[in-house]
């Protein structure tokens, strides 16, 4: 079946993808001279070590299915893309392929944005990555109460983190204290929008969804999961003064009621880009049918 396109004129294109570009470069900028001075950030450079999304990727603005760009031979060099009569298209061939993964990626959105926010787990699972363990994942930064006392506070609290990929990570002698062993097949039972992580994933699944939408829905969701990765970090049991960030102290009650201040505002925030991910996708389901 053939698909409407709306064209735009190189004239047209390419000031949005250089503003794209520029936007984006707000934070590859500053990852890639790190990455050149051999520098580690052990909060910044997290979303491009974690996700599999390069810096060049993400500054790589695209036009969304339906949309045709005219004079893009930099488009057309890509897999991704087919180009008919000098006009250049992501290519529906490969949305097809993608249908399984578009489905479950809808079940996953509509389900965690139908949950209630859990918001009792006060960023523990930054701790249990460290309980009791001479291997912590950031070994260059000190902790703040050491390594017993980091310990002693896991030891001292209930450990509810609801997030398949946050448990993994857990240390050995953690992953009991957790109250539910959790396990991929888990997933699209347990995940809940009040989980930062859950609200920090938005991102994943925005850029793994390229080039079928546009890319705006990319750097929204990046820089949510920035915003995320701070709040995440500043109540880990580690000592970020070094790098300008205060302590979230979840250890004591005034910093738990903080660090749920937080979390409520990040969930309010993620709700929306959860929204528009869930339409888009349903925009994708209904075009490859």
């Amino acid at each position: 079946m053939r698909r409407a396109v709306k064209v735009l004129s190189h004239a047209t294109w390419s000031p949005r993808a250089e503003a794209h570009r520029e936007r984006a470069r707000t934070w590859t900028a500053p990852h890639l001279a790190r990455r050149d001075a051999g520098v580690k950030h052990p909060v910044e450079d997290f979303l491009f070590e974690y996700y599999d999304q390069s810096p060049a990727r993400l500054e790589r603005w695209h036009p969304g299915l339906g949309v045709g760009l005219e004079d893009a031979p930099e488009y057309a060099a890509l897999g991704a893309y087919t180009t008919t009569d000098g006009v250049t298209t992501a290519d529906p061939a490969r949305l097809e392929r993608r249908l399984p993964g578009l489905r479950w990626t809808r079940e996953l959105l509509s389900r965690t944005a139908e949950r209630p926010p859990r918001l009792g787990c006060f960023g523990l699972h930054e701790w249990a990555m460290l309980y009791r363990t001479d291997a912590p994942r950031h070994p260059q930064v000190p902790l703040r109460l050491g390594a017993s006392g980091t310990a002693a506070v896991v030891d001292s609290h209930r450990l509810a983190c609801t997030h398949v990929d946050a448990y993994r990570f857990f240390t050995e002698a953690a992953r009991p204290l957790n109250e539910t062993t959790l396990t991929r097949d888990d997933q699209l039972q347990l995940e809940q929008p009040g989980c930062l992580h859950v609200s920090m994933d938005l991102y994943r699944i925005a850029y793994r969804l390229a080039p079928f939408v546009e890319s705006t829905i990319v750097l929204d969701t990046f820089e949510l999961a920035h915003a995320v990765r701070q709040i995440d970090m500043r109540a880990s049991p580690y000592d970020l003064s070094d790098h300008g960030l205060e302590p979230i102290r979840v250890e004591e009650p005034g910093g738990k009621a903080e660090y749920v201040r937080h979390q409520r505002a990040l969930t309010e925030r993620a709700a929306p880009l959860r929204a528009r991910l869930l339409r888009s996708v349903d925009d994708l389901l209904r075009l490859a049918a």
